[in-house]
């Protein structure tokens, strides 16, 4: 849950008054979080909504990419443009979350969509 993003660090080391150091905590221990589960990864998926810009996503993706390891994007198209560095370096973009459970299964079980 992204609230559970932006809360861990004051959860876990205390209160924050100043509204960047309560997020500057969460993003701090956020960073060991996403960078253990990234070394562990065969393949990632970088999702962008509308919800919010989620740069953080694109420096996720740019660390998969550091460490070699293949990733997948999903966003709308009106992303396009501002993620056309971050698909470029991805195995593939796709649309839906359904193309990506289905590259998933292609990738994994060598199962092609039906038609």
């Amino acid at each position: 849950m992204h609230e559970d993003s932006d809360d861990c660090g004051v959860a876990i080391f205390g209160a924050e008054e100043n509204k960047y150091w309560h997020d500057h905590k969460g993003a701090l221990l956020n960073s060991v979080r996403t960078g253990t589960l990234l070394k562990e990864a065969d393949l990632v998926i970088v999702r962008f909504g509308e919800k919010y810009k989620q740069w953080n996503a694109a420096f996720d993706a740019g660390q998969a990419a550091a460490l070699g390891i293949p990733y997948l994007t999903l966003h709308p198209a009106e992303h396009d443009h501002a993620l056309k560095e971050v698909d470029a370096g991805a195995a593939g973009m796709a649309r839906e979350p359904e193309q990506i459970v289905q590259a998933l299964s292609y990738v994994i079980k060598g199962v092609m969509p039906s038609a």
